[in-house]
């Protein structure tokens, strides 16, 4: 059996301060939920609240992006050995808004999701298509390019150690909404794509999360879908009740 993971992404929310009084309303209403794993991303300048408040629990700590480079003249950027020394687990690589705002390339994920894993760190590694690319039937053969691209060059055990995220970007913000069942599709379609690279086992065991404006009201049809493993929550993980009710779905 694959253990759920439920994420939380919190973009540019969060001061430190407001990270430490969501960890103090939060923790408590899943202090029992060993049936899923727990990870939040805050900004980096809120990583060291999030550490210092969620030491000797359950819930994990992972970064938003991440530099390729150990280190070097790249003004602004954070690298992975620093991200895994502040005391997170995990990392988002190739997350839909950077890849849109901010140039991300399939190439870029695959170099970053080396690095993460050299540090000691488990990337998440997030696909999905856009509205046009759903519209327009694309949505398998996008799929196929960026694990191809992205996710492909890595090795067998590489592979063994990362997250997938399938994020329905055409249903971020545009007034549509993903059914549980064209989610499954979707990880249908990438496990497909982890069979033919890596065979049975490595598709079997890989988990796949859901992004894509999921809410205490939905998150039970998107779990019950068997090939849906957890969920990536971008603005309703920023409440904690609400990110609680998820998590506890």
């Amino acid at each position: 059996m694959r253990k759920p993971v439920m994420a939380a992404n919190w973009k540019m929310y969060k001061t430190a301060a407001e990270t430490a009084v969501f960890f103090e309303k939060f923790l408590p209403l899943v202090a029992g939920s060993g049936h899923c794993e727990v990870l939040i991303c805050p900004p980096y300048l809120s990583v060291g609240a999030a550490v210092d408040a969620a030491r000797g629990t359950r819930v994990q700590i992972g970064a938003q992006n991440m530099h390729s480079k150990k280190e070097g003249a790249f003004t602004g950027e954070i690298s992975a050995p620093m991200i895994r020394a502040a005391g997170c687990t995990h990392v988002l690589v190739g997350h839909s808004e950077r890849r849109q705002l901010f140039g991300a390339t399939d190439q870029g994920v695959s170099d970053k999701a080396v690095a993460a894993l050299d540090a000691g760190l488990t990337p998440v590694i997030c696909v999905g298509e856009r509205v046009e690319q759903r519209q327009s039937g694309e949505t398998d053969a996008v799929l196929a390019a960026q694990f191809r691209k992205g996710i492909g060059p890595l090795s067998e055990e590489q592979f063994g150690r990362i997250l997938i995220a399938y994020e329905s970007v055409w249903a971020i913000g545009t007034g549509l909404v993903a059914t549980p069942e064209q989610a499954a599709d979707a990880h249908r379609a990438i496990r497909a794509q982890a069979l033919a690279r890596y065979g049975t086992d490595a598709a079997a065991g890989i988990r796949i999360l859901y992004g894509g404006s999921v809410k205490p009201d939905n998150v039970k049809g998107l779990m019950a879908q068997p090939e849906i493993d957890g969920a990536l929550v971008g603005g309703a993980s920023l409440d904690p009740f609400s990110f609680a009710s998820i998590v506890n779905f």
